[in-house]
């Protein structure tokens, strides 16, 4: 069996234990710095993500000895049980698979936290309520991935549903896999708020944006921005609404405008609501490349809500379809309880082999 780390996946990439190996020398020799807890967000970052290289090179190194194994006894034939051999197989080659995974996210925030943004488009209260539907989705998912999942802001429908909610999604490549989810969502389905019982079409935007912290990798000017505060309406508990906590910020230049209110504290909303800014400024300044890019190529088409991502019929028939990899399922109710690893498979080997879609 040759080694590890020259073991090729099917995107290309490999998984080099040595270079992981140095990035942990790194890390603990920071981590031994006498400063090291003066700015504890980013002791607490560098801990993290230490310790996740860690357990990733542990992991690796348990399968190369347990694929030993399987391998010195498949060479003995009268050594092992057919039945319990294949059983073994089939459970080594799914923990291959999921950290072979790990080799699709190449970009520079892949391994980040994520900001996720669902927003009711067209469709009234149908809207509002596929953007719930889609909430619990993500919650789901993210339930399954051991992710902590803190909703930052939340604007709710008059009848039914959310006009709007921001979450802040912690985990290791939290943005690497939600970043697949990117776009317009759009349901067909029987709708529940028609009297006359008639189907309904209706979109969500989703917004999946890497947490890079509060301008750290963005430069905001406080002369960009205007703060205002006002009285929170969301579900904060006793107390939330009794002062004026709620942030939203106005950055002038461009006219994003972002808001958190789901915290007590006014200090923590603004804190969030500028995490929630600086992403958004990033992905904005990122689109534009890309934007200038695909001109170039003359293969640019404007991200519209037009052009959906991924459709979920409900009725006539079952399917989800995903329009950009085409991978699809009658098993609708599964995704709808969070079941999004195939598509988002799908998803990365496809910016593996073509690029950003």
């Amino acid at each position: 069996m040759p080694s590890y780390a020259s073991v090729f996946s099917r995107d290309g990439g490999y998984f080099d234990p040595e270079r992981l190996g140095q990035e942990i020398a790194v890390c603990e020799q920071q981590m031994a710095e006498p400063d090291f807890w003066d700015d504890q967000n980013r002791a607490r970052e560098i801990s993290q993500q230490c310790a996740h290289k860690k357990t990733l090179l542990h992991d690796w190194d348990s399968l190369k000895g347990d694929s030993e194994v399987l391998y010195d006894l498949a060479t003995q034939t009268e050594a092992h049980d057919e039945v319990s051999f294949r059983k073994d197989f089939d459970e080594l080659q799914k923990r291959f698979i999921e950290l072979e995974r790990v080799l699709l996210f190449t970009e520079e925030y892949d391994d980040r936290s994520c900001l996720l943004a669902i927003h009711a488009g067209t469709g009234g209260v149908d809207a509002m309520d596929w953007a719930q539907i889609l909430l619990r989705m993500y919650g789901r998912f993210c339930e399954q991935m051991h992710w902590k999942v803190t909703i930052l802001d939340e604007q709710q429908g008059a009848e039914a549903g959310i006009k709007s909610v921001l979450l802040s999604v912690e985990g290791f490549y939290a943005y690497g896999y939600l970043k697949a989810e990117h776009g317009v969502h759009r349901l067909v389905r029987i709708s529940p708020f028609d009297a006359e019982g008639l189907r309904h079409t209706s979109f969500a935007l989703v917004e999946a944006l890497p947490d890079i912290g509060e301008g750290k990798d963005v430069v905001i000017k406080s002369d960009d921005i205007r703060i205002d505060v006002f009285r929170a309406s969301g579900k904060g508990g006793q107390g939330v609404n009794t002062t004026d906590s709620a942030v939203r910020i106005t950055h002038i230049p461009t006219g994003i405008v972002v808001q958190c209110q789901n915290e007590r504290s006014q200090l923590q909303n603004k804190e969030s609501a500028m995490r929630y800014l600086a992403a958004k400024l990033h992905q904005k300044s990122q689109e534009a490349l890309s934007a200038e890019k695909k001109k170039l190529r003359g293969e640019y088409s404007e991200a519209a809500w037009g052009n959906q991502i991924r459709s979920y019929v409900l009725n006539p028939y079952k399917m989800v379809k995903d329009h950009r990899t085409d991978v699809e399922t009658q098993e609708v109710q599964d995704v709808l309880d969070g079941d999004l690893m195939p598509f988002i498979d799908a998803h990365l080997r496809y910016i593996k082999e073509h690029g950003n879609v």
